[in-house]
């Protein structure tokens, strides 16, 4: 064969190829990926004759002298027919075994190869340290049940050690797990508060280079003086001592270098096993592990980012005090690896006199209440490591990472809760929790209700032991399943937080009779006379259209019924989506009544005897059986097509949203 036949045969042979691809997706009616397309294309190509000639050679010879035409018809289109069957059977296969997006492509596959024996070494790592520690069991699901304090507090001693030889990312993980009071208990919280984030600090040699890079100049043309000694140094950044120009001395955070790698290969093994915990264990369904990591992962990008921190910083600022003052950034020098802020000159608040202590736990209170309920902005993360006893005997509130913001119809609803427990109304209570998370289709509100109602017995009557107050409350909304959105899950956090200050700040704190006294003090501030006719003159200016209309609108309706003319419209299916939805359904029904129809028909004819000749061993109502059958089986790809394929979400119908 001579190259111009064999160039014209190979260009035929790809047009055949593309006919079949482009054949076979149309009528499945979904759209594939070309490559897969293409190569079941080439397959059936290359399957077409060997599957065809038994199949033709059943049917019999045809008479060459004097060929039926309905027979010559026939067979063609039964040929053309089985040849697309083929790639339309290979397709509907793949798409129910692979769909697509489950498998990656050629230059991901490298990737994911490159990252997968990297991610191994550090799973291998990571597993040797858990089994060292006696949690491997636990890690496959076939740990012992503790139901008996001693074991539950071995196993968290045992979790906080391992966690702790993790490294950075994980000893992080267990500092937001000890603040999770509604999800761990007491043992786990309580160990995992010891976790220590001190390490060694890095190296000036390495420092250096970043604080140029980022502050656009050398350290000592920038800064008046620079201390090369951190303050202290953490997994994550590490803090220096410096002074300005301008005779201002600033605290600058500066991020550990090379920690970007290491913390997302490490979120992405968390996130892993967090999946995999979450489908093969009961307790990791129970907490729910798979968001607490995707939470846990949001909130470590974040403190990797040193503007949201300074961003955090400004909003808080903004917000207002009270007692507590707050290290202002430095905006102009802020950038994502650098932090530079005003410094807080003070010690520890642990170094505090006795006699301080009242005055600064009722400070704290007033200041994180009113961020809270008035201001909306609040520092989610007040323990005693982030506040310092200031030189003139004020609070000072530090590390703005965590920070959480909550709209106006949260915080009207937080206030309902707080003033319904004031007044030890249960019913209250219960309505207003139920206003700040998801209701539950089967919650038991009766039971939820009495159980509030023992809570504030214990906790909210004069003379009570207001000690754990904000954990039991956890225990409650854990018990009874309530699904806690994330904003407000970090003010109960915050709250639960303060409550350990509060104690180790002044033993014996009157938490509840602090809490009224600051609710008569925002209560005396917002009912005033300006406030009230300005809240009715607003609500009359948003009413007043509506009440000039109301008369009318009630005439015409009146008149209406009284004449027998009140009648409804109401249109069904007037979203274009919701008739998109019911026009697949159909669809879908009658491509399956269509395809089951032409089967029971192909067998009724194939089954007959007699008929037409057609060919030397079928008849022409057996021909057209086959013809029907390879129709019915098109059909029923095409609805098993679109079953297959998993619907993307803007497809999604609007009930289901």
């Amino acid at each position: 064969m001579d190259l111009p036949t064999q160039l014209l045969l190979s260009v035929v042979t790809f047009l055949t190829i593309i006919a079949l691809a482009t054949a076979a997706q149309r009528l499945l009616g979904v759209r594939f990926g070309r490559l897969r397309t293409f190569l079941a294309a080439l397959v059936a190509f290359g399957l077409a004759q060997p599957m065809l000639e038994p199949i033709l050679y059943s049917l019999g010879p045809v008479d060459r002298e004097q060929p039926p035409a309905a027979a010559a018809m026939g067979i063609l289109l039964l040929i053309v027919m089985s040849v697309v069957l083929i790639p339309m059977v290979i397709l509907v296969i793949a798409e129910a075994l692979v769909p697509p997006g489950s498998m990656p492509g050629p230059l991901e596959l490298i990737r994911s190869v490159r990252g997968r024996v990297s991610r191994t070494r550090r799973y291998s790592q990571i597993t040797r340290i858990a089994i060292k520690h006696g949690l491997g069991p636990y890690l496959r699901g076939r740990g012992e049940r503790l139901d008996d304090r001693p074991g539950k507090a071995r196993l968290a001693r045992s979790l906080r050690e391992a966690l702790d030889e993790g490294g950075a990312t994980f000893v992080k993980l267990g500092q937001v797990l000890s603040t999770r009071r509604d999800l761990l208990p007491a043992e786990f919280v309580e160990e995992l508060g010891r976790l220590q984030d001190q390490v060694a600090p890095a190296p000036w040699p390495e420092i250096e280079p970043l604080l140029a890079a980022e502050l656009g100049g050398p350290v000592d043309e920038v800064f008046a003086e620079f201390d090369r000694t951190p303050l202290a140094a953490a997994s994550i950044g590490q803090v220096h001592a410096a002074r300005l120009h301008s005779g201002e001395s600033v605290v600058v955070k500066v991020l550990r270098p090379g920690i970007w790698p290491v913390v997302s290969k490490d979120l992405d093994i968390v996130r892993r096993l967090a999946a995999t915990l979450e489908s093969r264990t009961r307790w990791g369904r129970s907490l729910g592990l798979r968001d607490l990591a995707e939470g846990f992962a949001t909130a470590i990008r974040e403190e990797l980012d040193f503007r949201v921190e300074a961003a955090n910083m400004a909003a808080v600022t903004a917000s207002g005090g009270g007692g507590v003052t707050y290290p202002a950034p430095i905006s102009a020098m802020c950038t994502e690896r650098v932090l530079v802020m005003r410094r807080l000159s003070g010690r520890p608040v642990t170094a505090a006199a006795p006699d301080q202590g009242p005055r600064l736990a009722r400070d704290l209170l007033d200041c994180l209440l009113r961020q809270i309920l008035v201001e909306g902005v609040f520092h989610a993360d007040p323990h005693p490591g982030n506040l310092m006893l200031l030189d003139d005997g004020t609070l000072g509130l530090l590390d703005f990472g965590a920070v959480g913001r909550l709209d106006d119809s949260v915080r009207s609803a937080l206030r309902r809760f707080l003033l319904a427990m004031n007044r030890q109304d249960p019913l209250g209570v219960t309505d207003a929790l139920l206003e700040v998370v998801p209701r539950p289709e089967d919650i038991d509100e009766a039971a939820l209700e009495r159980a509030l109602g023992q809570f504030m017995a214990r906790h909210v009557t004069a003379g009570m032991d207001s000690a754990q107050m904000f954990t039991n409350l956890f225990r409650i909304v854990s018990v009874y399943g309530l699904s806690i959105p994330p904003e407000v899950a970090a003010v109960f956090r915050a709250l639960a937080t303060l409550e350990g200050t509060l104690v180790r700040l002044s033993p014996g704190f009157d938490l509840i009779g602090e809490a009224r006294s600051f609710a008569g003090r925002h209560l005396a501030e917002r009912i005033t006379p300006e406030t009230i006719k300005e809240s009715v003159t607003q609500e009359l200016v948003a009413l007043l259209p509506m009440l000039r209309r109301l008369p009318r609108r009630v005439e015409r309706i009146a008149s209406a019924a009284e004449h027998g003319r009140f009648t409804m419209n109401v249109r069904l299916l007037a979203d274009d989506r919701d008739r998109r939805y019911v026009t697949g359904l159909l669809h879908q029904v009658l491509l399956t009544v269509l395809g089951a129809t032409a089967g029971v028909m192909a067998v009724i004819l194939l089954g007959m005897t007699g008929g037409p000749p057609a060919l030397a061993n079928t008849s022409l109502f057996q021909l057209i059986g086959y013809n029907l059958l390879v129709i019915a089986a098109i059909l029923v790809l095409r609805v098993l097509a679109l079953i297959f394929r998993r619907p993307r979400a803007s497809d999604d119908h609007p009930a289901r949203r």
